[in-house]
């Protein structure tokens, strides 16, 4: 798939979906399916218009186009989406961008997508314009509620991981260079990747998860992942990941790790012994691989 700014996109007749896209879930899907070009805006819109109601993202720029690509797409054209952009009245989108920017035939946009400056241009002004043919696609409803990217962050901040997995269709994946420890997990015979959560994105509540690691080289392998500060021992390091990575020995420091959560195992604990808490994270390896398939 072709990732495009649009200042250098070339109009063509083409069928856009337009949206946000934030974690490519199952009503964004609905939206993208039959599109060959898909619009969206980096960074998020509301990260510009009120940085301090910016919700923590569920997917980077790169995760979203690797999704996208999944679903068949032919060019993802992104938008640099600033305070200059924010400005545009919902008519000048229409003009400069689904028109003359993209060549747009055939426009498809969620029942609540917003556009334009403020957001006031509706789904209705896109139908009504001829120059195009616009398809507005129901919010998709599971279990009597919509999906909406605000309900998977907080399935994911309650450590729901296994239902917010059920909304995206594929699991919740979050990528960080691996980083230097204290060497707690060795010592203790379980040596993790440490990742520092990503400001800006959605971290899964504190807990233990069983997961995925995938590395740089295409390998995948099954993961014992901890989100948390780790209460047993006094720390200087704050919240991190950490991914025990199970049959698995090499020297991961410096590497990209994309991390999967499959299922919460437990919440986080502070046990009565050091050896209490090798007990169970024996028990959680043992669960994590009864749990995941490799």
């Amino acid at each position: 798939m072709k990732v495009t700014p649009f200042s250098e996109v070339e109009p063509r007749e083409r069928t856009v979906a337009v949206g946000t896209f934030d974690g490519v879930h199952v009503g964004h899907r609905e939206v993208i399916a039959g599109a060959d070009t898909v619009l969206t805006f980096d960074p998020h819109p509301m990260s510009v218009t009120s940085p301090d109601r910016a919700p923590d993202l569920l997917t980077s720029p790169e995760r979203k186009a690797e999704l996208v690509e999944s679903l068949g797409v032919d060019e993802m054209v992104v938008i640099s989406f600033d305070q200059a952009f924010a400005e545009h009245t919902a008519e000048e989108f229409i003009d400069e961008v689904l028109v003359a920017g993209l060549g747009a035939s055939r426009v498809k946009v969620g029942d609540n997508f917003g556009f334009g400056k403020r957001a006031v241009g509706r789904p209705q002004l896109l139908q009504a314009d001829d120059r195009f043919e616009t398809t507005v696609m129901p919010l998709v409803e599971v279990d009597g509620g919509p999906v909406s990217s605000s309900r998977i962050r907080t399935l994911l901040r309650a450590g729901d991981v296994a239902e917010a997995n059920r909304l995206l269709v594929t699991p919740y994946l979050f990528s960080a260079e691996v980083q230097h420890g204290e060497q707690r997990g060795r010592e203790l015979g379980y040596p993790t990747a440490n990742l520092n959560p990503a400001a800006g994105y959605c971290t899964p509540g504190h807990g233990v998860y069983a997961g995925r690691a995938r590395l740089t080289n295409g390998e995948s392998r099954i993961a014992a992942i901890n989100v948390g500060m780790r209460p047993m021992f006094e720390s200087e390091l704050g919240e991190l990941i950490e991914a025990y990575l199970l049959d698995f020995d090499d020297d991961l420091y410096g590497q990209q790790l994309q991390v999967e959560f499959v299922e919460r195992l437990r919440g986080e604990e502070k046990f009565e012994s050091v050896e209490a808490l090798m007990q169970q994270m024996a028990a959680d390896v043992d669960a994590t691989r009864a749990l995941v398939d490799p």
